[in-house]
């Protein structure tokens, strides 16, 4: 049962993620070509400003997450009940929180883009964009961590998935209609209504959950341990968005957002993978199952290497063909920054590389353990892109991220081989030094591929299938002579699937 969730989440979760790829490359162009380089910047810049105030929310969701394990485990309704309740409860104070912060933000922002467009204009898209941020993160959120803890993510996933085809329609649709950029945002906060009714409505039915029962205060005890893994994620996503509104100018946080789309991208594709795994992990560790988590955990890992490796260097070389012919026509802003490209798809290849290591150490429950490396990883991002942006501009921030990144998942790969796996460090060094043979020898065949001229997307389509083809055989190939092990495991696990799915069909 447990594999079987697992998988049913990793393909709805895999569904998401490229419909939010493709989501994301539809708006942003539209926005662009419509309204100009300046609105998306300022549209990216609002959303990340309000984004903050998610710091508030101190990563509880993990938190729950790791507190809902057991009694899930063992269905313990009572104790869920009391979770829940408590969740809701500090989700209720950050909600009313949150509204002050938006007519700060409303209040504050015309200073600072100051010059470009005038205060009524950029006060409510901000207000309108507050509205559109609220409902989608506050709304629900407690019902997705419950669904998320009992491995069933893939029942929020659906939701969020036609919400998303639904935002994007709308979105478009109004842009072509030739309404303001206001209406536009109006029309898609008004889409996200739908997805937290929905899943009070499921969770309702499906949980039974007591609601006269006295909430769990010690469930969310671990809140400010998990906070520093909040905040190194959260400014992991919006610290380079920030600064570059601050110290540059709103066309380069366009620029920053379009590089940006295409490298988030990836990271969700990639991250499809752990979808499931952490509260799979988590029950693993609830029920003592230590052999289990070793093996399934170095599986996991290989896995995530591979594909990791795979599609972030095949990315590195694809990129600026990409941009340049996603942004041709377009001449408010200079969309083609090479070096930045690189240091960008660098970070977020490295940050991917973690992820492994950041579900298991969520699935124990280590939020106190691991959070100064989270504090640390964070002072690092702001601190460099501040200092660096004077002098680099964008390439600074991209700087300072892909420094954070790697102290930061250097630092998860040492705790986690010393306190929860109890292995040698070599075996995370053994696998980034195969990684970084497949990226030297993927660019040194890609060198063989002939060259020609890639003006539009069909011809870009076929130069990346070389180029990916090229990079995952060279992954593969590499894997099976340092890789055999786990190679032949991962064959295994897809035979027994096919033979499941075989007589499942007999």
């Amino acid at each position: 049962m447990r594999s079987k969730k697992a998988l049913l989440n990793f393909i709805y979760s895999l569904l998401l993620q490229l419909v939010t790829v493709v989501s994301s490359f539809i708006i942003p162009i539209y926005i662009i070509g419509t309204f100009g380089s300046n609105v998306n910047g300022v549209i990216v810049s609002i959303t990340q400003f309000l984004s903050y105030i998610t710091l508030l929310e101190s990563g509880v969701g993990g938190v729950v997450r790791a507190a809902l394990y057991k009694p899930l485990a063992i269905k313990d309704v009572f104790q869920v009940s009391r979770i829940v309740k408590a969740t809701e409860k500090f989700f209720k104070i950050i909600a009313y929180l949150f509204i002050g912060y938006i007519f700060i933000i409303a209040f504050i922002f015309p200073s600072i883009i100051s010059g470009e467009f005038d205060g009524f204009y950029l006060t409510t898209l901000v207000l309108i964009i507050g509205i559109s941020t609220f409902i989608q993160y506050y709304f629900g959120i407690t019902y997705s961590v419950l669904l998320q803890a009992d491995q069933r993510r893939y029942i929020a996933t659906v939701f969020q998935i036609l919400t998303l085809i639904a935002n994007t329609i709308i979105t478009v649709v109004l842009i072509k209609m030739g309404y303001g950029i206001h209406i536009v945002m109006l029309g898609s906060a008004a889409i996200f209504v739908f997805r937290p009714i929905l899943l009070q409505i499921y969770v309702k039915r499906r949980y039974k959950l007591i609601s006269n029962c006295e909430e769990d205060k010690t469930a969310i005890k671990q809140r400010w341990d998990g906070m520093g893994h909040h905040i190194a994620f959260f400014l992991h996503r919006n610290t380079a968005v920030v600064v570059l509104t601050l110290f540059t100018n709103i066309r380069e946080v366009s620029v920053y957002s379009i590089y940006s789309m295409v490298v988030i991208g990836i990271q969700k594709l990639v991250n499809t993978l752990s979808t499931g795994l952490e509260a799979a992990f988590g029950n693993m560790i609830a029920k003592g199952e230590k052999t289990a988590l070793d093996r399934n955990f170095r599986l996991y890992e290989f896995v995530s290497y591979t594909v990791t490796t795979t599609l972030f260097t095949s990315a590195g070389l694809l990129i600026l063909p990409f941009i340049q012919i996603y942004t041709d026509g377009i001449t408010d802003a200079d969309y083609y920054r090479p070096l930045f490209a690189y240091v960008l798809v660098a970070a977020e290849a490295i940050y991917c590389i973690r992820l492994p290591y950041h579900a298991v150490v969520l699935a124990a429950g280590h939020f106190k353990q691991t959070k100064k490396g989270a504090y640390t990883e964070a002072i690092i991002n702001i601190v460099l892109s501040i200092i660096l942006v004077n002098f680099l501009g964008i390439l600074g921030v991209a700087i300072a991220t892909l420094c954070a990144m790697i102290f930061r998942t250097v630092q998860y790969a040492i705790y986690l081989s010393r306190n929860i796996l109890q292995r040698t460090f070599f075996v995370f060094i053994n696998r980034v030094i195969v990684s970084i043979m497949a990226v030297v020898m993927t660019v040194l065949f890609s060198n063989l591929v002939p060259i020609f001229e890639i003006n539009t997307y069909i011809e870009w389509v076929v130069y990346a299938i070389i180029l990916t083809t090229i990079s995952l055989t060279i992954n593969l190939l590499l894997s099976l002579v340092f890789y055999k092990e786990d190679v032949r495991r991962t064959i295994d696990i897809f035979k027994r699937f096919n033979i499941k799915k075989k007589n499942k069909k007999m």
